[in-house]
């Protein structure tokens, strides 16, 4: 959940105080903006203060300094793989004549972006999961050559997600693990 700091930069020093209490519930980002927000409103804080709000802001420093950057390549691979495929469904529109047609091929673009999402996000579990997609999609390899012949723009659309796809395998083989893995998508 985001925190709105414009929110907060209309509430008063008092309810901004309730932000920084020991006892304060608050997700860190609020608290993080409160302190920001009163100290600029010329509010000093004790060292006890300071050490708190310290704790609590390196918390969110490290959520973000957690994911490698390359889960951030991957998941913009994973973006262009699934534009392509609404180009795709774009190009071959006469194609999609029926009700499931359409289903599956908005799922099968749901689940590319769903994959670059928690790719983004950094879960370790998608490696496993693209791998293991990328398996399934090699059994349309034989078909490539064909649809190379009838349409040669869907081929060269279907060769450029294939090579994409190899390259974000070997980004995220290259990743190294983490002490914690992650277990949900």
């Amino acid at each position: 959940m985001s925190t709105n700091r414009r929110v907060l930069e209309k509430m008063s020093d008092h309810e901004l105080e309730q932000y920084i209490q020991p006892e304060s519930r608050f997700v860190p980002e609020a608290v993080m903006y409160a302190a920001e927000i009163l100290k600029s409103r010329g509010r000093s804080f004790t060292e006890e203060e300071n050490a708190r709000i310290n704790s609590v802001v390196s918390g969110i420093k490290n959520e973000a300094t957690d994911i490698h950057p390359d889960y951030k390549k991957v998941a913009n691979i994973f973006y262009l793989c699934g534009a392509l495929g609404i180009a795709s469904m774009i190009w071959t529109y006469e194609q999609f004549n029926t009700p499931l047609g359409w289903f599956i091929g908005t799922a099968v673009i749901a689940f590319t972006f769903a994959l670059g999402y928690f790719a983004g996000k950094g879960n370790q579990l998608v490696r496993y999961f693209i791998i293991i997609s990328f398996a399934l999609g090699c059994f349309g390899l034989p078909f490539i050559p064909i649809t190379l012949k009838t349409d040669p723009v869907l081929g060269v659309l279907n060769i450029i997600q294939i090579l994409l796809q190899i390259w974000a395998i070997i980004v995220l083989l290259r990743i190294p693990g983490s002490k914690k893995a992650e277990t949900s998508i």
